[in-house]
């Protein structure tokens, strides 16, 4: 049994940037910061195109990137969430580079570069390897504070609450309280609890609910699940982003390999494999229309042509300027025969980002006592029902500050829960064979990727809600009866986050920003798409 004053799950920018914060700020407190695998792993990592922040007044302004995000959101922004996120988030950056991170530069200034929904180039970027660049800064960061611990291949399996007490716990019941969390030790098997006065949950996304995703093979919705089994509050779980181009790869790769939307900024078009340009049928901003409207698109034309992939055309753009702005997409490409200056580039869409999660208030406060969130696992309203590109590294970045600096207000005021029962793991028994497992994790995603995708039916939804309620039952009468291992846990939270995604989706009488469902067709201001 373990006692520290901050608990965070999760080692990615917005986990890390709240630890960094609070270990700075208050150098008496202990804070600890878990991680699943290791320290370098995350969402973060993979996050190639940059961050956006209005950097150049001359010709950007807070207005302009306010106006571009809400154009995004469909309506279902927070304005105050967007206020706060494109205001404090040029410093927030700044912070950033006085940490090491190293960001393009063009001569002496910043190359600024522009992505899908943004009417003006504010992203910063490294190479294409932004979020792995914000990572190894952060992580060298983190080392310098002797009161911040890291735990690596620490699984975290719950939230203690009341109802680990005894207490019965609804989604009703008024008070509920965090008190920590339960983690296995991958290393030695052991379940060991960690009780904090505050916790807080930074543990990314859940793309790997469906069969093609960018997102690494940790993101499988623990902290969001987590958080719902604890009673916390969650909201806009229907809006899963699809990111149009990841590079399709008939030897299907998990995570699938993303060409960062920075490829269409430095101007690659997107085409049919034949070479034939389509997107201004959807859209007047062509290859540069927000992600939902290019993933739909090119959704609509496979089906229609009955194709596997599109293309991205990069071959009429600059060589040098192209390599040097590219290197990872380049040399990847390269890897599978794909000479980006000659042939085009093979691409699908694949799921990238859940715009939902836990919902929390402007200082990431969540519904549920001392339980704090921030990053993609939250739901702070800043995407509403579609995240303007390279937002997401931004929003955790500011609200991890938010937090961090509400955490320091509080932190005194908070006594630990002393009487917290040890994990009661009788009569259960190690696995006989782990098939049962992985196998439903692969009917999950096939489900998830056929029914509630990046087109809906209510038919199509019902029918998810009719295989993963079987999925249900299986898995529970499994982990009742087996002893806790990170691949039955992960399971058990996919089958969570399929539940709220397909839910909240049917929920949702209308098409808007990224659930469109043919029930409800949304008219285009160009075209009535029919979708098939």
């Amino acid at each position: 049994m373990k006692k520290i004053d901050v608990l965070v799950i999760g080692s990615g920018v917005a986990g890390l940037t709240l630890a960094i914060k609070f270990a700075e700020r208050h150098p008496d407190k202990k804070i600890v910061v878990l991680t699943k695998t290791n320290k370098e792993e995350s969402n973060t990592r993979y996050a190639q195109g940059g961050v956006a922040a209005v950097w150049d007044f001359e010709t950007d302004s807070f207005d302009k990137h306010i106006a571009d995000t809400l154009d995004a959101g469909d309506g279902l922004c927070d304005e105050e969430a967007v206020n706060i996120v494109v205001k404090e988030g040029p410093t927030r950056v700044k912070e950033l580079i006085e940490w090491g991170t190293r960001f393009d530069k063009d001569t002496t200034a910043y190359d600024l570069g522009r992505e899908g929904g943004h009417s003006e180039n504010r992203v910063l970027h490294y190479k294409d390897l932004t979020g792995w660049e914000i990572q190894r800064a952060l992580n060298e960061k983190a080392k310098t504070y002797p009161n911040l611990a890291y735990f690596d291949h620490y699984f975290a399996i719950d939230l203690i609450t009341q109802h680990h007490l005894g207490r019965q716990v609804t989604r009703l019941s008024p008070g509920v309280q965090c008190f920590g969390a339960y983690v296995l030790n991958t290393r030695n098997k052991e379940i060991e609890t960690f009780i904090a006065k505050v916790t807080v949950v930074a543990t990314g996304g859940a793309g790997q609910v469906y069969k093609t995703t960018t997102n690494p093979s940790i993101a499988t919705g623990d902290g969001m699940a987590m958080a719902y089994r604890a009673m916390a509050r969650m909201e806009n779980m229907e809006f899963v982003q699809f990111h149009p181009t990841s590079l399709f790869n008939p030897a299907i790769e998990n995570p699938a390999f993303l060409v960062s939307e920075a490829v269409r900024g430095f101007g690659a078009i997107i085409k049919t494999p034949e070479g034939k340009e389509f997107m201004q049928k959807y859209d007047p901003r062509k290859s540069l229309a927000p992600r939902d409207i290019v993933a739909r698109a090119i959704d609509n034309e496979m089906k229609m042509k009955g194709q596997d992939f599109m293309a991205l055309d990069c071959t009429h753009l600059d060589k040098e300027a192209f390599i040097a702005h590219f290197p990872t997409i380049y040399n990847k490409c390269k890897s599978l025969g794909i000479d980006v200056m000659k042939d085009l580039v093979p691409v699908v869409p694949a799921a990238h980002y859940i715009c939902g999660g836990i919902k929390t208030d402007k200082v990431g406060r969540s519904s549920v006592q001392n339980l704090y969130a921030c990053g993609e696992c939250s739901c702070t309203g800043l995407h509403g029902a579609n995240r303007l590109a390279s937002n997401s590294l931004l929003e955790g970045l500011v609200f991890a500050e938010r937090a961090a600096e509400d955490i320091g207000k509080r932190i005194d005021s908070i006594e630990f829960q002393e009487n917290i029962p040890k994990w009661d793991a009788t009569g259960t028994t190690d696995p006989k064979e782990l098939v049962l497992i992985t196998q439903s994790i692969k009917e999950l995603k096939e489900i998830m990727s056929s029914y509630v995708g990046i087109v809906r039916t209510s038919v199509r939804m019902s029918r998810a809600f009719d295989r993963l309620h079987l999925l249900y039952e299986e898995t529970e009468k499994i982990y009742s009866t087996t002893t806790i291992s990170p691949q039955l846990c992960e399971l058990r939270n996919l089958i969570t986050i399929a539940y709220l995604i397909t839910k909240s989706a049917a929920m949702r009488k209308e098409s808007r920003g990224l659930h469109y469902t043919t029930d409800y067709l949304k008219k285009h201001p160009f075209l009535e798409m029919t979708l098939m």
